[in-house]
């Protein structure tokens, strides 16, 4: 019997995960969007807006057991946690999902409502925290270590030993050389190549990477 799972955000990323998990067992039967106007990802599953559709359908669900996604990326990964959240405290707690074509080590540890997808890796002994995104072709090696709500966008890939703080983005075809440490709230843009430190709250562009501003003056 397939697992009921409801999608918060009805971008593309939604169509991504539902192809995703599929080979877990689940059915997608419902979704959640905080935009009003956003239109439905999918024609044979309801779309239900913030919070208060969420009470609507949970009120009048028939499922029980159900689990839960979110479909929001880039560097919204607080938003991301925080609606995972949510949705726990409300009995209805993340899934964690592996695409099978993704490879996860067994030594690697998942947090709970992580997403490794379509050919990406994560290796010996790498830990991630809640809710990150290893997304399309994406590698983490081993030994590392990424804080929760962390996001590893398509082609990106990060050596051995990398520490990455809470909420950060490593954007498409970025690299990170080993033993590096990048920190919370950073956007690492695409195509940089890090070949050293990065501070708190900065974003860094180029090849090497240099920090080009702050991300606090985007708060």
């Amino acid at each position: 019997m397939l697992r009921p799972l409801i999608i918060w955000g009805a971008s593309g990323h939604a169509k991504v995960l539902r192809e995703a998990v599929h080979a877990q067992g689940c059915n997608v039967v419902a979704t959640f969007d905080n935009a009003a106007g956003t239109r439905p990802p999918f024609t044979d599953v309801p779309l239900f807006l913030g919070k208060h559709g969420f009470a609507v359908w949970q009120a009048s669900r028939p499922e029980s057991h159900a689990f839960a996604v979110v479909a929001i990326g880039g560097d919204h990964g607080r938003d991301r946690l925080e609606l995972q959240e949510f949705m726990a405290s409300k009995g209805v707690p993340p899934l964690t999902v592996v695409h099978p074509s993704a490879f996860v080590a067994v030594t690697a540890l998942l947090g709970p409502g992580c997403q490794v997808l379509a050919q990406a890796a994560v290796c010996a002994d790498a830990q991630l925290g809640a809710a990150c995104i290893v997304n399309t072709s994406a590698s983490v090696d081993h030994e590392c270590v990424l804080g929760q709500g962390v996001h590893i966008a398509p082609g990106a890939h990060l050596a051995g030993c990398v520490e990455v703080g809470n909420f950060t983005l490593i954007a498409v075809g970025a690299v990170v050389l080993p033993r590096i440490r990048i920190g919370r709230d950073c956007i690492i843009g695409a195509g940089a190549v890090v070949t050293r430190n990065v501070p708190d709250n900065s974003v860094v562009y180029g090849n090497p990477a240099r920090v080009v501003r702050n991300t606090l003056k985007n708060l």
